[in-house]
């Protein structure tokens, strides 16, 4: 059947996070799996994850972090909205809850945005091919707009919108997992006002939510890029981005950002999906060996679309499906909730 010609970037988050993990994610590159990777310059390996990047050449973005470890800026030599009396980040639910309450403040985010920025050209001796948020903090409401005028000032035009398409309806995620996966796409569908208007681009698809962890298969990597490509004409070409989590796992007390590695990191699950990214039924399901199937791409310009074609997709009516409002015009036991 004919489809709409597509281009998929495949990106490892949470490069930096322990040397474990980032052997694993350099595994996947190496073989092909994985053609970008989002690191964390508050994580524990982040220095010899950078050497790594630099080896191998692999394209690395940011991977903003607000939720998870301790600060890299002004925020670690006093007393911060962004922090917990112990001087840790507040938690993906914490940090959420707190922005929600309007008890952080922005002025802050900015501050720990522009010190990660600094300290990733510290590391990579260049600027981010793309910025992301670990746990998606960089769409939260407020923070998006924030995140967008940091990228804005330091030159970067490349994000992501982690808007997947019937999310939803995944009957094998869990209720929390499934919860919180529609409400990140809520978040991502109101962060494309502020994001448009400071010049970011994004993928014209993503997929990452309903697959991570435990839920990685071939059959739902292919099935949410199907439900992605649903009522799109068969001339078009897109590009889409999966976020994928690969690793070797987390060995105690080695890794994490200054707490120490998270269940998730420790689990089998990291290992699953770089055994279903290296293994080749994914790739056969793709048909990446085929002319008219998904190939890879890494280059950070084909990350963007531009403005009239990303518009002309949000409209669509499907797009986020009847749990989601209307687009806007123009081994342990990880957390469930844990699309990362």
């Amino acid at each position: 059947m004919a489809r709409p010609r597509v281009r998929l970037v495949v990106t490892a988050d949470d490069f930096g996070y322990c040397p474990r993990r980032d052997e694993g994610i350099v595994e996947a590159f190496l073989a092909g799996a994985v053609t970008s990777v989002s690191l964390l310059v508050n994580g524990a390996a982040a220095e010899s994850a950078a050497e790594l990047a630099r080896r191998h050449q692999i394209p690395t973005g940011l991977h903003a972090n607000l939720s998870e470890g301790r600060p890299v800026g002004p925020a670690r030599d006093g007393d911060s909205s962004l922090l917990s009396p112990e001087g840790f980040f507040l938690g993906k639910m914490g940090f959420r809850e707190a922005v929600a309450a309007g008890d952080v403040a922005l002025p802050q985010v900015r501050e720990e945005l522009e010190a990660q920025l600094s300290r990733f050209r510290e590391l990579l001796g260049r600027d981010p091919t793309h910025v992301d948020g670990h746990q998606h903090v960089h769409v939260l409401p407020g923070v998006c707009q924030v995140f967008a005028e940091a990228l804005q000032a330091c030159g970067v035009r490349f994000t992501r919108l982690p808007m997947e398409r019937g999310v939803g309806g995944c009957a094998w995620l869990e209720a929390a997992a499934r919860a919180f996966a529609s409400s990140v796409e809520r978040d991502a569908q109101a962060a494309v006002g502020p994001f448009s208007r400071y010049g970011l681009r994004w993928t014209e698809a993503f997929v990452g939510l309903s697959t991570c962890g435990r839920h990685m298969s071939a059959d739902h990597v292919s099935g949410a890029l199907a439900r992605a490509l649903e009522d799109i004409p068969t001339d078009y070409a897109l590009t889409a981005e999966l976020m994928a989590h690969p690793g070797y796992p987390s060995v105690p007390p080695a890794g994490g950002c200054g707490e120490g590695p998270d269940a998730f990191s420790c689990s089998w699950e990291r290992l699953h999906e770089l055994r279903v990214l290296t293994t080749p039924t994914l790739r056969a399901r793709l048909g990446q060996d085929e002319k008219a199937g998904t190939p890879l791409c890494a280059s950070s310009g084909e990350l963007g679309m531009g403005k009239r074609s990303r518009q002309k997709l949000l409209k669509r009516p499907k797009d986020l499906g009847p749990n989601h409002p209307p687009p806007l015009p123009g081994a342990q036991a990880p957390d469930p909730t844990h699309p990362r």
